[in-house]
């Protein structure tokens, strides 16, 4: 996972915790996971230019 071993992933999860609260970090990973799923579709389907200027 990204070159990180359970003890960095677990200090980070611990450092999360620690700085939003437990009540907010599911608002956050579901936050997280539209933006992700949006960028995912925004690259396999571009939106269409329009080249009018040619």
């Amino acid at each position: 996972m990204f070159g990180l071993g359970w003890l960095e992933v677990g200090l980070i999860a611990l450092a999360a915790v620690l700085l939003f609260g437990p009540k907010k970090l599911p608002e956050l990973g579901a936050s997280l996971g539209k933006s992700l799923r949006g960028f995912k579709d925004e690259l396999q389907d571009p939106p269409e230019e329009d080249r009018s200027d040619e």
